[in-house]
């Protein structure tokens, strides 16, 4: 199963890149689920690598995950520089780091071949914690500073995470670039019959009853535990309702608490679904519900939204952002019960309410948190990165591209072939405003007065992107 996250956010974005002309090469962490160590689509490829030695705790195996993903980057700048051997020009080459996760392959790359770097940071262990409490925090918050340090450019998710990197890890203002994720709409538009929507529905719930769905870590941050408290006052305002709770992770304590408020025969935990259940989730819920206590961006609300859900969320961090109140869904005080089950009771009491914000959060999700816009302002990123790097010192010291700016001063030095014009027919006569117009239309550059613009530049090449990550 893949809730949300960066794993969420990856599997939107890099195909996107390849659509926009972005040759993406993405090396991550395989050994899940039985996928192929290569993986080719148009534009795009995926190397996976595995971590088979035994580690000794969970930072131990992100070193050796780092090596793996160092090794296997490696060969793939080795193998490019080779195919373009003697070459007039290179294809560019941006390396782009999520999460800090990826931060030492990432790094040994950008010094071993002086390439540019640029991260994206989806949340900060500060942020996680409320702040930083013991070792283990403050070696993985370092390597987050770090990372940021190292990175040309650092994208972030919504502007809520911008000001947390600045503030946790003073990262400058004008470093950081602010992209939202995205999801893809049709994932949940397949073929799902009336009969077969009733059988999988009575799985989870009695014909009479709405389902209330979450889904999501079990873990503190996401709020699990405020949705178990919220919801006898739920019961006590709309009997008929059922709450799915859908996720891997320790639950115990939620089960207790329910059976301590006596709900449990009002409370469905499903644990770890498949991919294709949590989808029919979305499709038979009556209520998407989302009560984070800490969220950089919300990507499981934007699935709801997509899957035309009604959503009730915590304002917490960027689901402020993503959902908005009274337009697209509703949202409530953070770590607030009373507050999150009146946010429940209206949409169960007001359904035509509800499904007009549904509807308008769709629209929302198709025209702004669309992969396809998501991926042009992440390619420009890289385009500014890319130009940035070619005008500065750094690139001096790449075997790659340290000839780079002689080899385009030379091209740009050649005369342009002249074809031969063909002899153009006679015309009648244009009218003297009409003839001045094309005249000054003809002017070039160097005749224009000094308020004109100059003539735009020609496109750069496609960005060649090696991703590192987890």
């Amino acid at each position: 199963m893949r809730v949300g996250g960066i794993a969420a956010a990856l599997e939107g974005l890099a195909p996107a890149l390849a659509r926009a002309g972005v040759e993406v090469h993405v090396v991550t962490c395989g050994a899940s689920g039985g996928a192929p160590d290569e993986e080719e689509a148009p534009g795009l490829f995926i190397h996976r690598v595995n971590v088979d030695q035994q580690t000794n705790d969970f930072l131990h195996w992100v070193h050796v995950l780092n090596e793996q993903m160092d090794r296997r980057a490696e060969a793939l700048i080795q193998e490019w520089t080779a195919e373009e051997q003697g070459a007039a020009t290179r294809t560019p080459i941006v390396l782009h780091v999520h999460d800090w996760l990826g931060l030492f392959a990432g790094k040994g790359l950008k010094y071993r071949h002086n390439l540019p770097l640029l991260s994206t940071i989806h949340a900060t262990e500060f942020g996680r914690n409320n702040g930083i409490h013991n070792d283990l925090q403050a070696y993985i918050n370092h390597c987050e500073w770090e990372l940021q340090w190292e990175s040309w450019r650092v994208i972030v998710c919504s502007a809520f995470m911008r000001g947390e990197v600045m503030y946790a890890l003073s990262t400058p203002y004008d470093k950081l670039d602010v992209i939202y994720n995205g999801v893809d709409p049709s994932v949940y538009e397949f073929p799902f019959p009336d009969e077969e929507r009733a059988t999988f529905r009575g799985r989870f719930c009695a014909p009479n009853e709405k389902i209330v769905y979450f889904i999501g870590r079990m873990v503190r941050e996401k709020g699990a535990q405020v949705l178990i408290e919220a919801w006898p006052h739920v019961l006590a305002g709309y009997h008929d309702a059922k709450l799915v709770i859908a996720g891997g992770g320790y639950r115990a304590h939620l089960e207790q608490r329910a059976a301590e408020l006596g709900i449990s025969n009002k409370v469905y935990f499903t644990g770890r679904v498949s991919d294709e259940d949590r989808d029919r989730l979305y499709r038979v819920a009556d209520v998407g519900v989302y009560p984070s206590l800490y969220e950089p961006f919300g990507i499981v609300a934007l699935e709801a939204m997509a899957a035309r859900v009604p959503v009730v969320v915590s304002e917490a961090g960027g689901l402020a952002e993503v959902v908005e109140h009274d337009v697209t869904g509703t949202t409530t005080l953070v770590e607030n019960p009373q507050s999150l089950a009146w946010g429940i009771l209206r949409v169960l009491k007001e359904p035509g309410f509800a499904r007009w914000m549904a509807d308008a959060a769709y629209e929302r999700v198709r025209t702004v948190f669309n992969w396809d816009r998501i991926a042009e302002q992440t390619r420009d990123v890289y385009h500014r990165v890319w130009s940035e790097y070619i005008a500065s010192d750094w690139v001096k010291g790449s075997a790659l591209f340290a000839d780079w700016q002689q080899k385009q001063a030379e091209l740009e030095a050649q005369p342009a072939a002249v074809k031969p014009r063909a002899p153009r027919a006679k015309r009648a006569a244009k009218p003297a405003s009409t003839a001045a117009a094309e005249e000054a239309a003809a002017v070039t550059p160097e005749d224009a007065p000094a308020t004109e613009q100059p003539a735009k530049r020609k496109p750069q090449k496609p960005v060649r992107t090696p991703r590192v990550e987890e």
